[in-house]
């Protein structure tokens, strides 16, 4: 018994899945709000909490799908304000915009 539960403590973060890291999370004081986030975020605040350096990992962009997609929500926004004054050349500029960042979060994913 006592084996199994060490054999789980070993396990390698990135090796668990979303399930196990939410449930090594809830153990954790300082992390909050762990059933709302994906396991890249859950493997990221976990070793924050636990002092681990984030090394061998792939380096990704520095903004996050998170935050890619709210500047995407931002710029839809500024695309409607812009065809109601009907400016075709900015309407086309952002949705070029849009479209790269999309781009950028299926990479990111």
């Amino acid at each position: 018994m006592a084996k199994d539960k060490k054999q789980i403590k070993e396990k390698p973060l990135e090796k668990m899945t979303a399930t196990e890291l939410r449930d090594v999370a809830k153990e954790i004081p300082g992390i909050t709000g762990a059933h709302g986030m994906n396991k890249s975020e859950l493997i990221k605040e976990i070793k924050e909490a636990k002092g681990i350096e984030d090394t061998g990992s792939k380096k990704r962009s520095s903004a996050t799908i998170r935050q890619i997609k709210a500047k995407i929500v931002e710029l839809k926004k500024q695309r409607v304000d812009v065809k109601a004054q009907n400016d075709k050349k900015m309407a086309a500029v952002l949705r070029r915009k849009i479209s790269r960042l999309k781009k950028q979060t299926r990479k990111a994913g």
